[in-house]
């Protein structure tokens, strides 16, 4: 059974793989100096994304998942290895919604949705277009001109997602933005962020604590060990979209189960 698990993910790898690369890891480790002593957080991470793919990292806390984020956009350096972008090492467009939405709370939200454009100058009539349309599409209609104070957790988070999309990414990275809400909301979010990938096909890097997460939206899901995190395994999720029809079902349930074994070994 393991060696046709091992099978079935090297063949979505290599499936996957012969997409034109976004970006390509290539042995990417990462060490922190602290007054404790050397932390290893990353060893030896290859992995490569694929345009229009959507993949998503599972770990234990610590792993090294949002480490790993942060060096693909470039508020990290590793310290072995190099982040290999495609088209000619060009790094592509690329947004970012934390956990923390990391709205300012003295712009609006359409502002806040804005703020890309707003920090390189005046916004012109198509960014603020641009910037009402995101808001019908995560769900805001009616609240553009509202302060986060006003805004549910939730109407904040989609607000994060709507900035990261203002700048129409070709790589979307996502580091546990829904991880702060309600359950239901969570859902309803994540059924949302399916729906707006489906729609655009950017490429999507998601870190994530939750495994039903991870396979409602990923096409890929990586799992990877404590500390130093390493990649331990990889899982193609090979299940009809939406997903939202399929997350009562045998083979759901089934994907998630055998995730979880690998996370608990």
């Amino acid at each position: 059974m393991a060696e046709r698990a091992a099978s079935v993910a090297a063949d979505a790898s290599a499936a996957f793989a012969e997409r034109e690369p976004v970006v390509r890891l290539d042995g990417i480790s990462k060490r922190f100096e602290t007054k404790s002593g050397t932390v290893h957080a990353l060893e030896g991470i290859r992995q490569s994304i694929g345009a229009g793919e959507f993949v998503a990292i599972v770990g234990p806390s610590g792993c090294g998942k949002s480490t790993l984020l942060r060096i693909l956009c470039g508020l990290e350096q590793p310290t072995q290895g190099r982040v290999d972008w495609g088209r000619g090492g060009e790094a592509p467009r690329m947004g970012v919604a934390f956990q923390d939405h990391r709205l300012l709370p003295w712009l609006s939200v359409e502002q806040n949705i804005m703020l890309p454009r707003l920090m390189l100058g005046r916004a012109a009539a198509a960014d603020i277009e641009r910037a009402r349309s995101l808001c019908s599409l995560v769900g805001l209609t009616g609240f553009e001109q509202r302060r986060p104070a006003e805004l549910s957790g939730g109407m904040k988070q989609r607000a994060s997602v709507a900035r990261a999309l203002f700048t129409d990414p070709e790589l979307l990275l996502l580091d546990e933005p829904f991880g702060a809400l309600d359950a239901l909301t969570r859902e309803q979010i994540t059924a949302d962020t399916e729906r707006i990938w489906t729609a655009q096909r950017f490429a999507a890097l998601l870190i994530t604590h939750s495994i039903s997460e991870a396979v409602h939206l990923a096409d890929r899901v990586i799992v990877m060990s404590a500390r130093p995190g390493r990649v331990v395994a990889e899982f193609p999720v090979d299940l009809p979209r939406p997903r939202t029809d399929v997350l009562g079902s045998p083979e759901f349930a089934k994907l998630c189960s055998d995730i979880r074994k690998k996370l608990e070994l």
